[in-house]
């Protein structure tokens, strides 16, 4: 069976001293992996860079993403819509994550810190559990 993709995204996996980086934007309950909407003409890691420097104020290179998966859910917080998400490894970037535009909060997450929080659905399911078994974050 196939399902309709409502809403295509990229998203980062930025790691600093065994943990994760994770956002809430402004009105949203989840918290969710750095990244957001790929728009016409982009492709997944130009959007990468783009949302990378809006909402976090850092500078990144596609040579420095390295493909992890690509994962299919409902949409956090959107019930019934399903999203597509291309997820990348971040190996580096410039500047300090701060949190702008529409991002209103960060975490640095280990895999049982994350634990407590309300972490969308791929993160919390596919790509936390992911990158503690490869040894990447605590």
């Amino acid at each position: 069976m196939s399902r309709t993709i409502d809403i295509h995204k990229a998203a980062g996996i930025i790691i600093r001293d065994r943990k994760l980086l994770v956002e809430r934007s402004t009105r949203k309950t989840f918290f969710i992996a750095p990244g957001g909407s790929i728009e016409a003409a982009e492709t997944p890691t130009g959007a990468l860079v783009r949302e990378l420097m809006e909402e976090f104020q850092i500078i990144t290179d596609e040579a420095d993403f390295e493909p992890f998966g690509t994962f299919y859910a409902e949409a956090a917080g959107q019930p019934g819509k399903f999203v597509q998400m291309d997820v990348f490894v971040v190996r580096q970037w410039k500047g300090e994550p701060t949190a702008d535009n529409e991002v209103e909060e960060i975490a640095w997450v280990t895999s049982e810190t994350a634990k407590a929080l309300p972490v969308g659905s791929i993160f919390a399911h596919e790509v936390i559990p992911r990158l503690k078994a490869a040894n990447l974050i605590d």
